[in-house]
């Protein structure tokens, strides 16, 4: 069992003893919320786990390192960052297409730009929030956020390099 199950595991079960205790209905209608929100996200995930076992399959290993690897220099850096802002979906989307281009060799820098910038400058959470708080708030943190993903990656390549 992996941390983030486990991680789970605690509060779903406090909740599902705490609903089972009410008597009111709530074990069963939280169950029932539970499995809608699973037929709802069901399709999504398991296109993007194939998607994800494309990429593995298909993309060329030494293609990837060329764009984007160790060896890709500055450009690769940039391509990593932009890839990351430009990734839609969430966490159960993205980390697993980020873990399998790491697993494909595009080293330890490359990845983490890719979550920070892709948790950090998401470009469609950009496009909510410039409806929702306005352009101005949007342009200053993205002006302020555009180099910590490289400065993030930069240092994890300098302090924990493969």
């Amino acid at each position: 069992m992996s941390v983030a199950t486990f991680s789970l595991l605690i509060p779903t079960l406090i909740l599902f003893i705490y609903a089972w205790r009410r008597h009111d209905g709530s074990l069963r209608r939280g169950l029932m919320q539970g499995w809608h929100t699973l037929l709802g996200v069901l399709p999504l995930l398991v296109m993007a786990f194939i998607t994800i076992g494309y990429v593995r399959l298909l993309l060329p290993q030494e293609g990837l390192q060329n764009w984007i690897g160790p060896d890709s220099g500055w450009g690769g850096l940039f391509l990593a960052e932009g890839m990351g802002a430009l990734m839609p979906g969430g966490p159960y989307v993205v980390l697993p297409l980020i873990s399998t281009l790491h697993e494909l060799g595009i080293g330890l820098a490359h990845t983490v730009i890719l979550v920070t910038s892709w948790s950090s400058l998401s470009l469609l959470n950009a496009l909510f929030e410039i409806r929702f708080i306005g352009w101005r708030f949007t342009a200053i943190r993205w002006t302020l956020m555009l180099p910590v993903p490289l400065v993030v990656g930069l240092l994890a390549q300098a302090l924990f390099g493969e």
